[in-house]
């Protein structure tokens, strides 16, 4: 499994010998090689039966299960097995018991954070979005018990008035809002709609 920010084993094979691959920043940065070494090369291509891509989202993803579901931190590059099976990669291994090389767990913890925001917002799990609301007393309380009522909890909300509207009686807020997955985030959304708040992913 490669990230298809780094496919310089795809490309080698496509070759027939190993070539320079552009390379672009990626989560997987210990595959993040610019060309294969000839003789790893030699011995990938008679002992690997499949190469496949993922990309950086599924590999945030599966840096995020792994760390809910078997309390492990991985990097980048050890999490690429796992996102190639969220991704569908391998439908030939679906059903089956498989077993996942997680190699590596040189992951920064500032990085790791950043991943797991990532990751949240790539399972439906944080949302943010743009609305108006009256600028009155209740106008922001009105919006939040509504959040409280479909089951999402308020992360931040952020105020914008001066740029929002010449209309002074409304003002533009962001919302970062926690979810339960995707469908909840459209289920919230039409719902908001439906009580009058025209809203704006973002």
């Amino acid at each position: 499994v490669e990230p298809d920010h780094a496919p310089s084993y795809t490309a080698a094979l496509a070759n027939g010998a190993p070539i320079r691959a552009a390379v672009n920043p990626t989560l997987g940065d210990g595959l993040a090689v610019p060309i294969v070494g000839a003789n790893a090369f030699a011995i990938a291509r008679q002992v690997v039966d499949d190469t496949v891509l993922v990309d950086e989202a599924a590999i945030a993803l599966a840096i995020l299960r792994l760390l809910e579901g078997e309390k492990g931190v991985v990097e980048g590059a050890g999490a690429a097995p796992l996102a190639a099976l969220i991704r569908h990669k391998i439908p030939n291994l679906e059903g089956k018991n498989v077993v996942l090389v997680l190699c590596g767990g040189n992951i920064d913890p500032a990085v790791l954070g950043r991943v797991i925001e990532y990751g949240l917002v790539t399972d439906g799990r944080i949302a943010r979005f743009r609305t108006t609301i009256s600028d009155r007393p209740g106008g922001l309380a009105r919006l939040t018990a509504l959040f409280a009522e479909y089951g999402a909890s308020v992360k931040q909300i952020t105020h914008e008035r001066a740029f929002a509207s010449p209309d002074v009686s409304i003002v533009e807020v962001d919302c970062i809002i926690e979810t339960r997955n995707r469908e909840h985030i459209h289920e919230i959304l039409s719902k908001l709609a439906d009580d009058g708040f025209a809203c704006k992913s973002s």
